[in-house]
């Protein structure tokens, strides 16, 4: 449905059109009264409208009504409805059919159908106010070329603005030497999903009006272009081209010649594509994969690990990072510009066991990887994170995951009920204990945000592989353990826990490997929540088969936690 501000707008639209034509009836009816009914007793406003009227007055109600769906169409949403979509909506016959038709548009693109808030239309509307606020040059904001590469992408990971021209040192791809440049902005953006890596979009203003438009032409900016013997570039001042020669050599860029722009041509269909990637609809993320996780397909062809860790943040809320691991061998790569890319599409849900849809999450992993170096890195794996908040009072979840090899077309699912653990206020308890390849402090900054980011911490989890087998560390790698312990009792007088903690690793025949003890009383100014971090060398063990357990004995409560894990050195 609309919102009410939508609504809103209808309903003084049509008000205005009903009191506009009531007025001009009125005045009809007075002016035949002047005419030759002066005697008349008839009150106008009382006397009933003649069918032609009644037939004009509905006629402009539907006008009104119409110009309120055709601006949604051509303005609200010109920039992100598909084709198919836009031409499903000029099919529906009344307005019934068009508030189901908006509805439903903006459902299958919510992020989070499962609450009221829908982030991806409010963050759309926001993009909208902002580009008519910034990008409005004789036209409203959110019809300049600017403004639709703002609502549709979003802003740009970096903007190059140049907002008087003037003096330009080109570089070497555009054929160097120095010319004057009218206003200009490059925006770069690392990642647009169905485009690419450092995609560079360039927007000139020509006109010197502020109406910045863009252009697969990166001459275009040149300002001394047509000018004779003026912004030459470095071979045109060595007499080795001729700047006529630009215009002749064809294709959609006017550069002049390079050492470093030999296949200018050969690239003008790439940009050609970009472009018109940019102009079309973004599609809605991973509909293909949701149907896979809807319809509880079971498809095993493309394999990953996943591993789900719980990390308490509440009373009511824990934080559940899933980690996906996925190894380079089952990734198709395809070669770009002599890099090898491949590229995997991760589509996430937690609901209840009711079916009641939690969280969604969709990503998109890439890899790139040298030609010469893809062999030796077929063993290793990438590794994609989502920290997921959820509520303890709800303790069992399902999760299911589908990814999706992009170039080798093949889809793996993975499904699996998780349950919260116990983090009752009065009972000692801890998260999952993590074996991390990674862990390090983060800056202030960052705490709490970013990639692998628990806390303070960076911690990247190992997973292990679904087939059973241990969590494997090479004899030159660093192993870490995290866990956080909750609910330590504090005593009244010193207001301090008192609490042992024992680190203890075992090897496959139960033989103690490493056995150390720690104090409350030596880890400084602790409260009833203890973060614990220790860094063990593979180096110090020989290959083989470990177990690890953290057991933490709070000497006030007397209750004891002891969580484990296995690993392997070869």
């Amino acid at each position: 449905m609309f919102s009410a501000g939508f609504r809103n707008r209808c309903s003084v639209g049509v008000l205005a059109g009903m009191m506009a034509l009531g007025f001009a009836a009125v005045s009809q009816a007075q002016d035949k009264d002047a005419k030759g009914s002066e005697g008349s007793q008839t009150d106008p406003l009382k006397r009933p409208i003649p069918e032609k009227q009644r037939k004009a007055n509905a006629k402009a109600l539907k006008i009104e009504l119409s110009k309120t769906y055709r601006k949604w169409l051509d303005e609200d949403v010109r920039w992100i409805i598909s084709d198919e979509e836009k031409s499903a909506f000029m099919q529906l016959s009344n307005d019934e059919e068009r508030d189901q038709f908006i509805e439903a548009f903006w459902q299958r693109r919510d992020p989070t159908p499962d609450t009221e808030e829908n982030e991806f239309k409010e963050e759309h509307y926001r993009r909208i106010a902002y580009a008519n606020e910034h990008y409005a040059a004789g036209i409203p904001g959110w019809k300049s070329d600017r403004g639709h590469m703002y609502i549709v992408f979003g802003p740009a990971d970096e903007i190059e603005s140049h907002p008087s021209g003037g003096s330009y040192e080109r570089p070497m791809e555009e054929g160097g030497g120095e010319t004057s440049t009218f206003p200009f902005e490059t925006w770069r953006y690392r990642y647009l999903e169905g485009i690419g890596q450092e995609v560079i979009i360039e927007f000139v203003d020509s006109c010197m009006c502020g109406d910045y438009h863009m252009t697969m032409d990166r001459s275009e900016k040149d300002a001394l272009k047509m000018t004779p013997n003026a912004g030459l570039t470095l071979y045109e001042q060595m007499g080795m081209s001729s700047k006529a020669s630009r215009f002749t050599g064809g294709g959609i860029e006017q550069l002049g010649q390079s050492p470093f722009n030999k296949d200018l041509q050969s690239k003008q269909f790439d940009r050609l594509e970009q472009f018109a990637k940019l102009q079309a609809a973004p599609a809605v993320k991973f509909k293909d994969l949701e149907e896979v996780v809807s319809h509880k397909i079971s498809v095993n062809l493309m394999p990953f690990d996943v591993r789900a860790d719980f990390v308490k943040v509440t009373s009511d809320t824990v934080l559940v990072p899933v980690t996906i691991q996925i190894k380079n061998r089952d990734v198709t790569f395809q070669n770009k510009d002599g890099v090898e890319r491949g590229t995997v599409n991760i589509f996430g849900r937690v609901t209840t066991l009711t079916g009641k849809i939690v969280q969604t999450f969709e990503d998109t992993v890439q890899v790139d990887v040298p030609v010469e170096l893809l062999p030796k890195t077929a063993e290793n794996s990438s590794v994609y994170w989502k920290a997921l908040p959820l509520r303890i009072s709800q303790n069992r979840y399902r999760l299911d995951i589908v990814v999706k090899d992009v170039n080798g077309d093949r889809t793996g699912s993975w499904s699996h009920a998780i349950t919260i653990p116990d983090f009752s206020e009065d009972k000692l308890s801890s998260s999952t204990l993590i074996i991390a390849d990674q862990m390090e402090p983060v800056a202030t900054k960052n705490v709490g945000t970013g990639n692998f980011v628990i806390g303070t911490t960076k911690v990247r989890p190992r997973v292990a592989p679904s087939d059973g087998k241990p969590i494997l560390f090479k004899r030159n790698q660093k192993m870490n353990f995290w866990m956080q312990v909750y609910n330590l009792s504090v005593d009244e007088k010193t207001h301090k826990p008192s609490a042992t903690i024992e680190y203890n690793v075992t090897d496959a025949n139960h033989k103690a490997v490493i056995h150390t003890v720690e104090s409350t009383d030596t880890m400084g100014n602790v409260g009833d929540q203890v973060t614990l971090q220790k860094t063990l060398s593979a180096a110090n063990l020989p290959p083989g088969l470990y177990k690890i357990e953290i057991k933490v004995n709070d000497n006030l409560s007397k209750q004891t936690v002891d969580p484990t894990a296995t690993f392997a050195v070869e």
